[in-house]
């Protein structure tokens, strides 16, 4: 859902750019974890709603839906957030990505039904994966001090405040969807949601309830992984998983 007045929409992005620019780290910064006992406190919420309503909600969504309806769910979900992902890729200056998406967006819209078919991927044209967090970070933001955020999970300022953005500002599906594709696109995001559980459910275990501290596993796998994707060396909890 955007904000349909353009000007509380420019106050609001000009508000928090400011505000990333005021709680900004450091380079370097090893640990930046000021919020600790609250972000623990809300990782001990994030896993109770994933082991009473998430993980077997999603056990239940795979066993009962037809994994052809699960796919297409997901393909619908995903191709309605690709015009977000072309506005960031232009705002990182990043034409090839935002072509590559826009091309995508307008395949999978028309020979592929709207999304519900992947034909795109037939084709070479993957997905460029872009959010306002990123464009931060290109922009020269630091990543500020890492949050778990309520249901989202493990994240760190920057990327917190990316998240509000894109779904608030920088969504166009969102200003020009009416009734009941909104209500569509909501129950498909859902059972996107559900599927990625279902799929990495392994993984999210092995971390959330297999770990001695699962707060620090999760926080480090995050802060790995982001890192790495936005090949943040200026911090120098900097892994690549990829090197020898």
């Amino acid at each position: 859902m955007g904000f349909k007045n353009s000007q509380i929409s420019i106050f609001t992005l000009l508000g928090v750019v400011m505000l990333v620019t005021a709680c900004s780290q450091a380079p370097n910064a090893l640990d930046n974890d000021p919020l600790e006992l609250v972000n623990r406190k809300t990782h001990e919420l994030n896993k109770f709603v994933d082991s009473n309503f998430i993980s077997p909600t999603s056990v239940g969504y795979s066993a009962l839906v037809p994994d052809p309806l699960e796919n297409s769910l997901s393909n619908f979900s995903g191709n309605l957030s690709l015009p977000g992902k072309v506005v960031n890729n232009i705002l990182q200056f990043d034409l090839k990505a935002a072509g590559q998406n826009l091309s995508r967006f307008i395949v999978n819209s028309s020979i592929g039904l709207l999304g519900i078919f992947d034909p795109a991927n037939r084709i070479g044209l993957y997905e460029n994966s872009s959010d306002f967090g990123q464009t931060l970070h290109r922009w020269g933001f630091n990543e500020g001090a890492y949050i778990e955020l309520p249901l989202f999970g493990a994240s760190n300022f920057r990327d917190g405040v990316g998240r509000f953005v894109d779904m608030t500002l920088l969504d166009p599906s969102s200003y020009v969807l009416k009734e009941p594709v909104t209500t569509y696109r909501s129950v498909a995001g859902v059972g996107a949601l559900l599927q990625a559980r279902q799929i990495y459910g392994d993984q999210i275990d092995a971390v959330l309830y297999e770990s001695a501290d699962s707060y620090a596993q999760n926080k480090l796998i995050y802060l790995q992984r982001r890192r790495f994707q936005l090949k943040d060396e200026a911090n120098e909890v900097y892994i690549d998983p990829y090197s020898e």
